[in-house]
């Protein structure tokens, strides 16, 4: 398997030196809340995604050019650096996002949605600024981001029916399922090839209606949900249970989806599925149960590349030898914040 970058900078125009760019997070909270932003206020601009764990889209970027940069669903904190450098070259920045922002500043270019809440989405946030022009849309992220709850209240103020809610849950899970992957390989379709498709369709129902793409990731989940028949928990205790995933790309493709599943399913218990990557470390997506009252990102920030937010966190490399002691401190962390 190939170990470059996933990450995508394709152009929409045949502009010589291109200084728009949409860098958004290749999920289904990122590609919603894009497709909302650019229905409503339409620009011209290059495209910077790529998988899910694809988070430092700032680096993609060229520099010592003024560019005009919209950035939705990547962590500001892991973006800072690259951030300051399109605005101190001239450029402005737009960020949507709910990730950690520890180190936001402020700049007279710089434009920042950035709301933490652990019931919020950068989706929401689009909304918000859009006044729901396209709120189905943010429902459809909401299911996909693990904000069942919300997306359910939102559907019904929106008075959606029991069908509809169950149709845009089940799209908000396909796009998110999609995004994950070590690498563009591992994915049924890029996110920018997923984000053209369904830019063309006001409503998330004319899309898994008529879309190719929505069949075929329906197809491609059910191919994959056979292959979990087997899986059983690596390490469990009374707070948090451990999976250890198979190196497979149906494994990569499903982490994300079944750390979501099972922790609805674990009676409050936490959860951490581990999937190797094809350099031998581990790739961790984390979940905090309603048993805990802790933060998955303040855990997964203790590893070098982990972050996140309230309930749902990510670590992109953890060595195979320091596996016990993950396990260790994941569940020390838990006893320590559990009544």
């Amino acid at each position: 398997m190939t170990t470059t970058t996933t990450t995508t900078v394709e152009p929409h125009s045949h502009r010589a030196v291109p200084t728009a760019y949409d860098i958004f997070n290749g999920d289904a909270d990122g590609l919603c809340a894009l497709h909302q932003l650019r229905t409503i206020e339409p620009c011209e601009a290059v495209l910077v995604t790529g998988t899910k764990r694809d988070i430092a889209l700032f680096d993609q970027l060229p520099e010592g050019l003024p560019l005009q940069v919209t950035a939705l669903d990547i962590s500001w904190d892991r973006n800072a650096h690259n951030a300051a450098k399109v605005l101190n070259a001239g450029g402005s920045v737009t960020y949507f996002d709910h990730h950690a922002a520890q180190t936001l500043t402020h700049h007279p270019r710089l434009k920042s949605h950035i709301d933490t809440a652990a019931n919020v989405c950068t989706s929401i946030l689009v909304d918000r600024h859009l006044n729901g022009a396209m709120h189905q849309w943010t429902i459809v992220a909401a299911y996909g981001d693990n904000l069942d709850a919300v997306a359910d209240q939102m559907a019904r103020a929106h008075g959606c029916t029991a069908g509809t809610r169950g149709a845009l849950m089940q799209l908000g899970y396909l796009l998110n399922y999609n995004a994950y992957g070590e690498s563009a390989e591992d994915l049924h379709f890029h996110p920018a090839q997923l984000y053209r498709s369904l830019h063309r369709f006001e409503s998330p129902l004319d899309f898994i209606a008529k879309a190719y793409e929505y069949h075929r990731l329906q197809e491609g989940h059910a191919d994959d949900q056979r292959a979990l028949h087997d899986v059983q928990p690596y390490a469990s205790n009374q707070h948090a249970c451990v999976y250890l995933l198979p190196d497979r790309p149906w494994a990569r493709r499903l982490c994300g989806l079944l750390a979501n599943k099972l922790v609805t399913s674990q009676g409050g218990r936490s959860v951490a599925v581990l999937t190797p990557r094809s350099d031998g470390d581990f790739l961790v997506s984390l979940r905090i149960g309603k048993n805990a009252a802790c933060r998955a990102d303040l855990f997964c920030s203790r590893y070098p590349e982990g972050g996140g937010r309230h309930t749902a966190g990510g670590i992109d490399r953890l060595p195979p030898g320091d596996l016990d002691q993950f396990i260790n401190e994941f569940f020390n962390y838990l006893q320590e914040h559990t009544s």
